[in-house]
């Protein structure tokens, strides 16, 4: 009997032990997600996509991305750019207040300007994608009120403190004009969790604003319209980053230093006002270009930019050093691995591959290596502007070659950057098969085919596209 009372004593213990630890892992999640991590180590990436959804904070991405961070670990800073950081992280300063102050408050407070009617282009503003609907909605008020230096104002959804953080990051990570926005901010928030103000902070530009305004466009216009002037998207890219190079020098202490206009009219500032001004340039220039943030020894900024090819990264401020260097201008993230680590929001932006326009010695050089029209046998009049004529010119030429010919070699030339790069894009997915290479094989006779397409950039931001097809 005794040994069934301590088999019983010993089963109730156990059972006490695990309501214990699962009450202690009810309020403590790192511990419960730590446990099915060693318990289902191969779990699939459908449960993983919930998880992400419910703790995205208003983000709306899937959790798989192409960008993979390495490990902190792995990071290994070359001395002389260490300590050329300075980005510093946005800030809620968050208050929570009591019921009664909460409603006071709320019924003081106006949203300010809603933002209505505004949209941002994803490929220039790729944060404001990353939003839900309620994301986005909150995304236009904010910038509507920064722009209008309405510094408080009551929130046109109902946001948590989290999920306002995404979106205030969103919104200062998309818009370096809007240089007089600081990167911290305060909310005031109920008991229950719920925003019922927000309160902007502004730097001391805002108290002249129109003189600042006209400073930071005398000087950032004098950049863009030398830049405008030149042939492709990659030379006003290297013009730009020369520029930057030449007028700005790396200070830890610059005033304002998280903003475009430190670096553009002050010509002092840390690796956050070098990214911000190279944003704004890219951007008025028409090119897709992203401010970056994470790790890098300390917390660091740079770049992402879109050409032809795909996404690079850009460090203006690592770039400066020995007279200006191309050390870190145009980069993969496989090159990026030893040095740089995404973090926050940045990490959902595109993993950078691109290749065309890697390792520059300089940039007149590199310019001045490639052919021009002349140098490939093609007239001006034979130029093709856009991708329909690029087909109707590609059919035309193996037809006229006529039933019999098995081998096809053939090229044109398209002008400008959009084309080759919507160009680029159906060449990647393949469309050139349906648009003119099964109807032309087809029409002379043949049951198959083998292609091969290269490309290669020509002076004057045209493009040589070469053709090698065998049909049988």
């Amino acid at each position: 009997m005794k040994i069934f009372k301590r088999i019983l004593y010993f089963i109730l213990g156990l059972f006490a032990l695990l309501c214990a630890f699962v009450l202690f892992c009810a309020f403590n999640p790192d511990v419960t997600q730590a446990v099915a991590d060693f318990l289902y180590p191969d779990r699939n990436q459908s449960v993983m996509a919930e998880l992400a959804e419910e703790q995205n904070n208003g983000i709306q991405m899937d959790i798989a991305t192409d960008y993979i961070p390495p490990e902190q670990s792995d990071i290994n800073i070359p001395e002389n750019v260490s300590g050329k950081t300075g980005y510093q992280p946005i800030q809620d300063e968050s208050e929570q207040l009591e019921e009664k102050a909460a409603e006071e408050l709320s019924r003081q407070l106006s949203a300010g300007n809603t933002g209505d009617g505004l949209d941002f282009d994803p490929l220039f503003y790729p944060y404001y994608s990353m939003l839900d609907d309620k994301g986005k909605h909150m995304y236009r008020q904010i910038y509507a009120n920064a722009n209008d230096l309405n510094a408080a104002f009551a929130p046109v959804e109902e946001v948590t403190a989290k999920e306002l953080k995404n979106i205030f990051e969103a919104v200062y990570n998309d818009q370096p004009q809007l240089f007089w926005l600081e990167t911290a901010y305060s909310g005031k928030y109920r008991r229950n969790g719920q925003c019922v103000e927000i309160a902007l902070r502004f730097n001391r530009t805002a108290k002249n604003i129109e003189e600042a305004k006209a400073s930071f466009n005398r000087e950032a216009n004098a950049i863009i319209a030398e830049a405008q002037n030149l042939g492709s998207n990659y030379e006003k890219e290297v013009f730009v980053h020369d520029a930057i190079i030449d007028n700005v020098s790396y200070h830890l202490n610059a005033e304002m230093n998280q903003s475009a206009y430190s670096a553009l009219v002050n010509g002092q500032t840390v690796c956050a006002g070098y990214a911000r001004a190279f944003q704004y340039m890219m951007q008025e220039l028409g090119i897709p270009c992203y401010y970056c943030t994470g790790f890098a020894g300390e917390n660091h900024a740079w770049n992402i930019i879109s050409l032809e090819d795909g996404y690079y990264n850009v460090d203006t401020t690592w770039d400066d050093t020995d007279n200006g260097t191309y050390d870190y201008f145009n980069k993969s993230d496989k090159d990026y691995g030893e040095t740089h680590i995404r973090q926050d929001l940045s990490v959902y932006l595109p993993p950078c591959n691109g290749q065309m326009y890697q390792n520059p010695e300089q940039s007149e050089d590199t310019v001045n290596s490639l052919r021009s029209l002349e140098d490939v046998g093609v007239s001006e009049n034979e130029v093709l502007h856009s991708l329909s004529e690029y087909y109707e010119d590609s059919y035309s030429q193996m037809i006229e070659k006529g039933i019999g010919t098995s081998q096809f070699k053939f090229s044109n030339v398209i002008e400008g950057d959009e084309v080759y790069l919507e160009w680029y894009e159906a060449f990647l997915a393949e469309k050139f098969k349906s648009e003119f290479l099964d109807g032309a094989s087809q029409e002379l006779g043949g049951v198959g085919y083998y292609v091969a397409i290269e490309s290669e950039p020509l002076q004057q931001n045209k493009y040589l596209i070469i053709h090698d097809v065998e049909i049988w």
